[in-house]
Formats: C-alpha cells, structure tokens, sequence
C-alpha cells in the first residue's frame, strides 16, 4: 500500500458523512507505519473504544469505512478465527466489525458486519511480522503471495456488501 497522508485518510470515507470523516481520530504515526506490508491501513480510535476505521486502496482509489464493534468482549477461554487473514485469537482478538451500509440503506440504519482481528493487524500476521498474543496461525499449504491475494480478496467481498 502507498503511504497515505491525513488528507488521503479523511476523504475516503464512503460509509460515513464529510463531517464525520472530518472529527475522527486520525493515527498520528502515518510516517512510521509499515507501508509496503499493509493490504489496508487499520486503526482503533482511542477517544471512542467501540470505533474502528479501515482504509484500502480500491480500483485506483481509496476507500474509507468506518467501523463499529461491542465494547464487551468474549472471554479469554474462546478462541476466534478473522474473516479476513484467518489467524486465530483467544478472548477479544477478533471482534465482530459492523459497518453501516453506503447510500439510502446506511441512512435507514441497515449495516453489515464481518469478524476481523480487533487490531486490524491482519495484513502484519499474514507477513509473519506480527504474532497474536494468545492465537496462532495455521500452517498452510497456500504460499504467502496467496494467502495475502485470500486476504484481499476477502476484503473486496466484504466491500463489495458494503455498496450492495
């Protein structure tokens, strides 16, 4: 991924007003992010525990979503596989991500949601350049330019429900 800027960040937000796009909290550590091992840009807002964002580029452009997930967590006993990078976690390391529709069906409340690793580091386990906690990942048979296009294509699918 190319490395982006507050401006880039702010202005691709597709399921989310000009408004909003315009107070969320921002990573303030864009310069040292890990650019080309990143299939989407993913962050928590630290201001607002129940708030996530994910930005990805798409078709020569990026797209921005704002996120939602439940505050209380499961247990630390319950393990849970991402919908995305398919790495395992115990407890809170995968969150169910809700993300309010595009158009007239996010205006009437509709949304769609997808479990994904609560720190959005999908793309970092996926590289091996970041463990899980209390998770694994599986030994796969896929090679890593596969698991990486699987993680992608994951992503386009939950998108493409997004617009839907």
């Amino acid at each position: 991924m190319r490395p982006l800027t507050e401006h880039d960040i702010r202005s691709s937000f597709v399921n989310c007003s000009k408004g909003e796009a315009k107070r969320l909290a921002v990573p303030r550590d864009l310069s040292e992010r890990p650019w080309d091992d990143l299939d989407f840009l993913g962050w928590r807002d630290p201001g607002a525990p129940d708030r996530s964002y994910l930005v990805t580029e798409r078709g020569g452009r990026l797209v921005g979503v704002a996120l939602r997930f439940p505050a209380n967590q499961r247990g630390f006993t319950h393990r849970s596989m991402c919908s995305l990078c398919l790495t395992t976690h115990r407890g809170g390391g995968v969150s169910l991500m809700a993300a309010r529709r595009t158009g007239a069906a996010g205006r009437e409340g509709n949304s769609i949601g997808l479990y994904m690793c609560t720190d959005l580091a999908c793309s970092l386990y996926v590289r091996g350049r970041k463990a899980p906690e209390s998770g694994a990942r599986f030994e796969e048979s896929l090679t890593l330019d596969e698991q990486i296009a699987r993680t992608r294509d994951n992503l386009d699918a939950f998108l493409d429900r997004l617009h839907a």
